[in-house]
């Protein structure tokens, strides 16, 4: 029998795979599914596995305080020659653009094992922007395999990159997969639900009821003077939006962390809290109004949902939502961050026209395209 890995190490990477793991491991009889998680990230990571119910056969646990770069990429590469030697699988799964990415993509060139690059071909052509994931990505795509891009034009992407048509193939976005199927265990669990309620008990303002903009930032390149300018803005917004909660999950890093606190405590209508588990925040996201994010999955889900998209970033490698007119780039500037948040706010002719874009991200089946291409190229 035919072995596949796959491996994931953050939050988000997670819940892009987790249905794509469910998709593999229900098709047991024809291949062996093996997990690995490298636990870049560790807390978030574990909500996200308990959630989808998925228990790693290798478990690398490297997330430690004050760990850059250099530490992250050694520590998966040395921790893949074991694993892989051990797992001896005929592929590896890897998602999109973290250093778990890369860094497995590469272990697992170094032993000639085939390397399928889920959420291809996203490109910004700025290897500073985002960092430092534009280059993981680019990266990934050289020592590849095979490519499942979400849309077309990640397709060209590659294409004009000189891969192999042959090795590529278009699936949508598994995130969009990862997404309905939690709103429908959500719908569906009543207890699930009662669950969620009581676990969001914490919050000092009515959800149901009140007008929410949900806020979330942690990009490396925002560092410094990007997350001044952002929290600054935020502060304007709050201050001239009484009837307007603000509702931002903290991301535990303390260059975001401590800049946020630092400036939005103690302002009525915004609320600081630890970073939201994935079941919470899509029962958030979708009673929010809008959302304010430089998050890219975020860029990818609000759409299905019908909630628009101001993305604090200077360049982002999802231009398809750009233009869907679902999402819409704002960078970093406090004005235009302040004037862009305003124009959403003030216009019901502009809501109306981000919000009811189409998805160009998928229709939840990726993790099953993904699964029959590879079932064709390990057992044919």
């Amino acid at each position: 029998m035919k072995k596949v890995l796959l491996v994931f190490g953050t939050r988000p990477e997670a819940i892009k795979m987790a249905p794509l793991v469910k998709e593999f491991q229900k098709n047991y009889e024809f291949i062996d599914t093996k997990i690995c998680v490298t636990a870049q990230h560790r807390g978030l990571l574990d909500q996200v596995t308990e959630l989808f119910d998925i228990h790693p056969d290798y478990d690398l646990n490297l997330m430690k305080s004050n760990q850059d770069l250099y530490d992250i990429t050694s520590d998966i590469i040395l921790g893949m020659r074991d694993v892989l030697l051990d797992c001896k699988p005929d592929m590896v799964l890897v998602h999109g653009d973290t250093t778990t990415t890369f860094a497995v993509a590469l272990s697992a060139f170094y032993q000639k094992i085939k390397i399928g690059h889920v959420e291809a071909g996203l490109r910004t052509r700025n290897i500073y922007n985002p960092w430092p994931e534009e280059v993981n990505r680019q990266m990934t795509s050289i020592v590849a395999n095979y490519h499942f891009t979400p849309t077309g034009e990640s397709r060209e992407n590659l294409l004009s990159e000189g891969k192999d048509k042959n090795s590529i193939i278009v699936t949508g976005n598994t995130v969009i997969d990862a997404l309905l199927l939690t709103l429908k265990r959500i719908r569906k669990d009543k207890f699930l639900e009662s669950k969620i309620v009581l676990s969001l008990g914490h919050l000092k303002f009515d959800y149901n009821k009140s007008k929410f903009i949900i806020v979330t930032a942690h990009r490396r390149e925002s560092f410094g003077s990007g997350f001044l300018n952002i929290c600054k803005a935020l502060k304007v917004i709050a201050i001239a939006n009484k009837n307007i909660n603000l509702l931002f999950p903290v991301h535990p890093n303390p260059n975001v962390k401590n800049t946020v606190y630092k400036i939005l405590s103690n302002i009525e209508n915004v609320h600081l809290v630890e970073p939201l588990q994935y079941e919470q925040f899509i029962y958030l996201m979708e009673k929010c109004y809008f959302i304010i994010t430089d998050s890219g999955g975020i860029q990818e889900e609000a759409p299905s949902l019908g909630k628009p998209v101001l993305v604090m970033r200077d360049a982002t490698e999802r231009l398809e939502a750009i233009k869907s007119g679902g999402v819409k780039l704002i960078g970093t500037d406090q004005n235009n961050i302040v004037k862009e948040v305003q124009i959403l706010l003030n216009s019901k002719e502009e809501y109306k026209k981000m919000s009811e874009t189409i998805n160009p991200y998928g229709d939840g089946l990726a993790s099953n395209k993904i699964y029959n291409k590879v079932k064709s190229v390990l057992c044919q």
